[in-house]
């Protein structure tokens, strides 16, 4: 079977599935760490509510054999031991069929969190996660050589992840094509990170010369992932360079990374080795015929899945980050189609009073990565993901978003409940809860250079009004 395998990408793959289980491991560590709060039980959106309404066909997941918050942080502890596992190699270390099998296991057990995470679960880089890790359970171990349709099949997802993106940016806000969206979007992206004030303060030509330059990236190069070597591995690092630009301008929590594993499979050998010094080749076997068999019947299904991304992609309503299964296999991505000319933040906050006045005093709460206090450096926190800061948010641009969950939270903070606590950086009122708390729009802006100097502010922010006035646990009810 010479003309299935390609030994000369056994670099390639062996950074592509260590990069993806530690990916893997964020994903599963984040699950662990903030599902109580958000889905738990006597979460804000409870998976048992949403179990309750909705079959495993239309959601499939392990949860509907059984759920409890016990049994959640099990499975997620479990994926997040797996991933750790596989980024160390497991992999290599066992038969062919069980290394198809941990994988397939990683797969499962987030597929299983995704479908029934709701709202929090319904950014692009979940069904990218998943569609990659899918991948990975079909491209063996270090006993056999790379197959050549799944290394293929990694060039075409990562076409649709660029191209979908750069596609829905010409087609979308007139900003990209009149090269002036970095002028906002620095300052308006979910989540800066450290360097988006310096990235924002950049010279607006240079600013343009970006936006032209993504324009290329995402429209032109991925054509040039499907030409012989070593063009293809040329297109991949332009590729990855522009994802690590992207990573030092924002908190996009695995999405960077997962592209630029992803790019690194359209890599061989012997074009690293131009750039980088690596240990001879190892001696890989073709892959026994019952693997070919599972893989040209993957690559099949791939192929007839391929239609509804591909139609999407040549469509003038070209839909951005969607899903056409139920199992997040073979999807359409694409990001910022539109870009917020202003930025609003949400703050929330609370007070003991027990009758509220123009004299009372209100105490913020602090979240972990969206702005609050003008004052704080935006924190770098991809991969990782802080659901709860993100869809604040996107609530900020419009309340609807905010419309199932902003009520239980609240209610939350007026009972000082621990577990929605640990999602936040500081609680005001650590010894008992507040009596009411209201929710505050504010206009954000980057401070300027003179007003970092002077006063050390990061951000300057104006009040515009309440999105809910000051509340208390009666109106909200228990």
């Amino acid at each position: 079977m010479h003309w299935f395998g390609a030994p000369e990408y056994w670099l390639a793959r062996e950074v592509f599935q260590r990069g993806l289980a530690v990916i893997y491991l964020v994903a599963f560590v984040g699950a662990a760490r903030q599902f109580r709060a958000l889905l738990g039980e006597h979460g804000m959106l409870p998976i048992p509510r949403y179990l309750a309404r909705a079959s495993f066909r239309q959601s499939p997941s392990l949860f509907h054999l059984h759920y409890s918050d016990r049994f959640f942080a099990a499975l997620a502890w479990t994926g997040a031991a797996l991933s750790l596992a596989l980024a160390a190699g497991a992999g290599d270390r066992v038969p062919l069929w069980a290394a198809m099998l941990l994988w397939l296991l990683a797969w499962i057990l987030y597929l299983s969190i995704v479908n029934v995470g709701q709202t929090w679960y319904s950014f692009g880089w979940e069904s990218l996660l998943l569609e990659t890790g899918f991948l990975a359970v079909f491209l063996g171990n270090d006993r056999t050589a790379p197959p050549v349709l799944v290394l293929w099949l990694a060039r075409w997802l990562l076409f649709r992840v660029e191209f979908g993106a750069g596609l829905i940016k010409l087609r979308g806000d007139p900003c990209w094509r009149d090269l002036t969206c970095l002028y906002y979007h620095h300052e308006t992206q979910p989540m800066p990170g450290p360097l988006s004030w310096l990235f924002h303060h950049l010279p607006k030509p240079l600013h343009r010369v970006e936006v032209a330059a993504n324009h290329i990236a995402q429209l032109v190069v991925p054509f040039a992932l499907f030409t012989p070597q070593p063009v293809a591995s040329v297109a991949a690092a332009v590729v990855i360079v522009t994802q690590l630009w992207l990573v030092l301008s924002g908190n996009f929590a695995w999405l960077n990374w997962l592209t630029i594993v992803l790019a690194c499979t359209a890599i061989d050998a012997h074009s690293a080795a131009a750039v980088l010094p690596l240990p001879a080749a190892p001696a890989l076997a073709d892959p026994p015929l019952w693997f070919t068999v599972v893989t040209c019947a993957f690559a099949a299904l791939v192929v007839v899945l391929s239609y509804w991304p591909a139609r999407n992609l040549l469509s003038g309503r070209q839909l951005m980050n969607a899903s056409f299964n139920r199992y997040h296999l073979v999807n359409t991505y694409g990001a910022f189609g539109r870009i917020e000319r202003k930025r609003w933040e949400l703050v929330i906050e609370g007070t003991r009073d027990h009758h509220v006045t123009a004299e009372t005093r209100w105490r913020e709460y602090e979240f972990k990565g969206k702005p609050g206090d003008p004052h704080r450096l935006p924190r770098q926190w991809a991969p990782y993901h802080l659901r709860l800061d993100w869809l604040m948010w996107f609530a900020a641009i419009s309340p609807a978003y905010a419309r199932p969950w902003l009520a239980p939270l609240l209610r939350r903070l007026l009972t000082n409940d621990r577990d929605t606590l640990k999602l936040l950086r500081h609680n005001p009122f650590p010894d008992r809860p507040p009596t009411h708390v209201r929710v505050r729009n504010y206009r954000y802006r980057f401070s300027s250079r003179a007003e970092l100097r002077s006063e050390h502010l990061w951000w300057h922010r104006v009040p515009a009004g309440d999105l809910v006035p000051p509340i208390s646990l009666s109106a909200l009810g228990r």
